[in-house]
């Protein structure tokens, strides 16, 4: 049976209206997880200074830094890399990561975030 078509050719989302939730690395607003034919969700999310060390099994996610202070870096495994706004990084699946310092982020999720998917070695 062939799918029904969108009403529109295209979708918007109002970060401002999105309520922020609790996640690993501070309070994310998630766009496009009720969107069926868009297979990831955006995110934008305010990383706060205790974000958590975590990985998912089966997500990639792709942080674009919105801002950050100077001090602001990045745990990929382990590696600590210095960020700033305007940078992206691709983090595929299976790398532990945290955000270190505040700062602001949209992430692209790939598939559809799945909050099952966070593991944490502790």
């Amino acid at each position: 049976m062939p799918s029904t078509p969108p009403a529109q050719g295209y979708e918007i989302v109002d970060f401002a209206q999105i309520p922020g939730v609790p996640c690993p690395c501070g309070t994310a607003k998630r766009g496009l997880a009720d969107v069926s034919d868009y297979p990831g969700t955006i995110h934008v999310t305010e990383i706060s200074t205790d974000a958590k060390t975590h990985y998912h099994k089966r997500l990639t996610e792709t942080y674009f830094f919105l801002e950050c202070g100077e001090d602001a870096k990045m745990e990929l495994d382990d590696e600590i890399l210095p960020v700033h706004p305007g940078m992206c990084i691709m983090i595929r699946p299976g790398t532990r990561h945290r955000a270190l310092g505040k700062m602001k982020i949209v992430n692209i999720v790939f598939p559809k975030f799945d909050p099952t998917d966070e593991w944490f070695d502790e």
